[in-house]
């Protein structure tokens, strides 16, 4: 891996111990943020409260009076050790197929009232200006580029069960667009957002600075559970997740809104060994059999 020796501690208070893997995104970063919070997570100590894995680091919260900060510090070093040496960089997680109505009425609604003074460019919309800054011919290139390669879902945050989303392709030919001049105080819930290098699907209606490509069809993020993929939590998407997008017609996003209306909507994901350094090795080739993994349901 091409990573410093050993990540970086430091606490906040008396309950949180930070582990900084690396300053930057990188797939080899994330794979040991990932990995030492599901080892930790596997250990069930007492005193954890919670483990959040972000693209380069993690966050442990913790009871003090149940776990000594001392101890925690010396389980976790030894986990990033075990997870540095590893000869097998292999992740069990699920590929997961999100249907999206690319250029939808509703961002572009939304992206025409906070054009002028918050946006870069005044005319067009957020897809005609992505094309543009890669240098593509059209959004209709620019959607092909978005939804024909796999996401990896680095980390969960920032409001409930929003993913962000690295792009599984050589970095030479990673989509990226920059955020808008100032935030919006509007984004359609299930807004498909782009920032720098991220992609993002906004799990409910909010303030939001990522340029806006469409709209997922079903939610990431049900309080009430009604949906079966939902049974075990509220939040849809976990770190380590891989994502591909399926572009929609209206009519299709109608009808999958009807089953989620149901309660009958299921997401296609299949359960997948994800392989970081076959990742990187070849990013194209590797892509081929992380789709074949989701077209054999």
């Amino acid at each position: 891996m091409t990573l410093s020796a050993e990540a970086r501690y430091t606490w906040g208070g008396d309950e949180f111990l930070f582990v900084e893997i690396a300053e930057g995104m990188s797939l080899e970063a994330n794979f040991v943020s990932n990995s030492i919070a599901n080892a930790l997570e596997a250990k069930a100590l007492d005193g954890i409260v919670d483990i959040c894995p972000a693209n380069a680091s993690l966050l442990i919260r913790f009871n003090p009076d149940l776990l000594a900060s001392s101890d925690l510090e010396r389980t976790v070093r030894a986990l990033e050790q075990e997870v540095r040496a590893a000869t097998s960089q292999v992740l069990e997680t699920r590929i997961v197929e999100i249907p999206v109505w690319y250029n939808d009425p509703y961002t572009n609604e939304t992206g025409a009232r906070f054009r002028e003074g918050y946006h870069q460019r005044p005319d067009g919309n957020d897809l005609d200006y992505a094309a543009e800054v890669n240098g593509l011919a059209d959004a209709a290139e620019f959607i092909k580029r978005h939804h024909e390669s796999p996401w990896l879902v680095s980390m969960v945050g920032f409001v409930a069960g929003l993913p962000f989303l690295y792009q599984l392709v050589d970095r030479a030919e990673q989509l990226e667009v920059p955020k808008y001049l100032s935030p919006r105080t509007d984004t359609p819930a299930l807004t498909i957002g782009h920032g720098g290098c991220f992609s993002c699907i906004y799990s409910v209606r909010g303030a939001g600075g990522y340029q806006m490509f469409g709209v997922a069809a079903a939610p990431i993020f049900d309080p009430s559970q009604s949906l079966s993929d939902f049974e075990d939590f509220m939040v849809f998407f976990k770190p380590g997740d891989i994502v591909k997008f399926k572009p929609v017609d209206e009519a299709e996003y109608r009808r999958i809104q009807a089953e989620v209306e149901a309660g009958t909507f299921t997401y296609r994901q299949s359960p997948i060994r994800f392989d970081v350094g076959a990742a990187l090795a070849d990013p194209d080739e590797y892509k081929v059999s992380l789709l074949e993994a989701l077209n054999g349901i």
